[in-house]
C-alpha cells in the first residue's frame, strides 16, 4: 500500500493506493492516523486508487473518525469503488461516514 499526502489549503488529503488490510494497517496508522492532530483535522481520503479492504482496513478507518471527532474534526471519503463501498454497506459502515463522489464534492462538505 502507498498513500499520498497533499495540502489542500486548510484540508488534507490522504491517496490510498493498493489494499488496506492486516498486512498494510501499520503503515495506514503511521502515514495517517498519527498526522491528525487539533491543527490537522479537516481530512478528505482518496479512495479512487484502493483496491481492497478488509476488517482491519476498516477499523483503521474507524480509528481514523473516533480520533478527528476528538479534535471536533471531520473526515469525508470520496471517489470510492462499488466493489469498496459494498464492503462498507455489508459492515455497517457507510452511515458513520460521509461519502462522496468526487473531491470537488468532499472539499465542498467543509
Amino acid at each position: 500500500m502507498k498513500i499520498k499526502k497533499e495540502k489542500l489549503n486548510n484540508i488534507s488529503k490522504y491517496s490510498l493506493i493498493g489494499r488496506l488490510d492486516s498486512n498494510t494497517k501499520d503503515i495506514y496508522e503511521k502515514e495517517v492516523l498519527e498526522d491528525f492532530s487539533e491543527t490537522n483535522n479537516k481530512v478528505i481520503i482518496d479512495f479512487g486508487e484502493l483496491d481492497y479492504i478488509s476488517s482491519a482496513g476498516l477499523r483503521m478507518l474507524l480509528m481514523s473518525a473516533k480520533t478527528i471527532k476528538k479534535s471536533n474534526g471531520k473526515i469525508v471519503l470520496f471517489a470510492m469503488k462499488d466493489f469498496i463501498k459494498e464492503v462498507f454497506d455489508m459492515a455497517g459502515f457507510t452511515p458513520l461516514f460521509i461519502i462522496m463522489q468526487t473531491q470537488k464534492d468532499a472539499i465542498a462538505e467543509f
